[in-house]
């Protein structure tokens, strides 16, 4: 075999290190924004620039990567695709989860996933009641306005919260949305002190939303709760959060089991 060909080398989790690096490639540029140079990738990855431009080129010949004009590399159309599925799936395994929620509080249950600078929601359980919440499952909100998006950014560093909201702005949707990054980033040091999010009238008046992340997702995650104000009342708030919490950790645990172990 050339020498130029990457090895297949097994890795010490028994699988083909070639392609262990080439998704943490892709990761990488995720977490950068969708967007790298070689550089940048060896100093995050660790790797020698030989080896990841000859990853990149594999990578680029199969359309999960492009080459900029620029020389800089982006993540190729052909992983839309891919997300378009998992996100199906992740929504089909959650299901039986959301529809637990809505049997036990009552109310609408949504999954949504951050997809760049976006909240999208991959999975619904209506509520039985006649007046009840309904958000389209693809639908995409900015995460500023949203319990689920704040349950989301709070996972993540300030001042990557702070780009995000510089990039999509932050357009009010009600008179009571967070629409200034510090008001937005103190909301969310108290979603972390207190394990969950409310969006109380911030996306639509008269509704009230209640979210959780999903610990050790694969990809970030949060489950929610929402209905009318008049329901979801703070005495509510008190039952259903443990609820949400417990869900949570248990649809965690069931996306864990669904990876081959091989």
């Amino acid at each position: 075999m050339p020498s130029s060909a990457e090895p297949r080398t097994s890795s010490a989790t028994g699988g083909v290190q070639s392609l262990e690096r080439a998704f943490d490639l892709l990761e990488r540029m995720a977490d950068a924004g969708g967007e790298v140079g070689l550089s940048e990738l060896a100093t995050s990855s660790g790797l020698p620039l030989p080896t990841i431009h000859r990853l990149m080129r594999t990578l680029v010949a199969s359309g999960y990567v492009r080459q900029q004009p620029n020389r800089r590399y982006a993540l190729g159309p052909r992983l839309i695709r891919l997300g378009e599925s998992s996100a199906r799936l992740l929504g089909h395994w959650a299901r039986p989860y959301l529809a637990r929620l809505v049997e036990e509080t009552g109310e609408t249950a949504n999954m949504a996933l951050l997809d760049g600078d976006e909240v999208v929601y991959v999975a619904q359980v209506p509520s039985r009641h006649s007046v009840r919440m309904f958000t389209e499952v693809g639908r995409r909100v900015l995460p500023h306005t949203t319990g689920v998006g704040k349950a989301l950014l709070a996972q993540a560093p300030d001042d990557e919260v702070r780009a995000i909201l510089g990039r999509t702005g932050m357009p009010a949707a009600t008179e009571k949305t967070i629409t200034t990054p510090d008001a937005f980033v103190d909301a969310l040091a108290r979603v972390r002190d207190s394990g969950y999010a409310v969006d109380d009238n911030e996306q639509e008046i008269g509704v009230r939303c209640l979210a959780v992340p999903v610990p050790d997702s694969p990809t970030a995650a949060a489950i929610s709760i929402s209905g009318p104000a008049g329901r979801v009342t703070e005495e509510a708030t008190e039952r259903i959060v443990p609820l949400l919490k417990e869900i949570a950790v248990e649809l965690s645990a069931a996306l864990a089991t669904t990876t081959p172990s091989a």
